[in-house]
């Protein structure tokens, strides 16, 4: 069950990353954004429960520029990507 736990967090990651490169999803659309938070708060949590520092630091920082950046657009200052 673990292991799954942590495949849906890397694919929210993965998935909202491949549809910004093939352009079907703005990389600060919510959508985007909140893949990447909860994606990366999956597998920090998964990583700290494994006690793997390096991955708590990596996720860690990734959850919160992510979550940084959706109350930022929240409150009308995150940039919208050029087209």
């Amino acid at each position: 069950m673990f292991d799954v736990i942590q495949i849906v967090g890397s694919l929210l990651i993965l998935a909202a990353f491949v549809a910004a490169q093939l352009g079907r999803l703005d990389s600060s659309s919510y959508r985007y954004l909140i893949s990447n938070a909860v994606g990366s708060a999956i597998l920090t949590v998964t990583a700290v429960v494994n006690l793997e520092w390096g991955f708590i630091l990596l996720e860690g920082v990734w959850a919160l520029v992510s979550m940084y950046s959706i109350v930022r657009k929240a409150a009308g200052r995150l940039p919208t990507a050029p087209h």
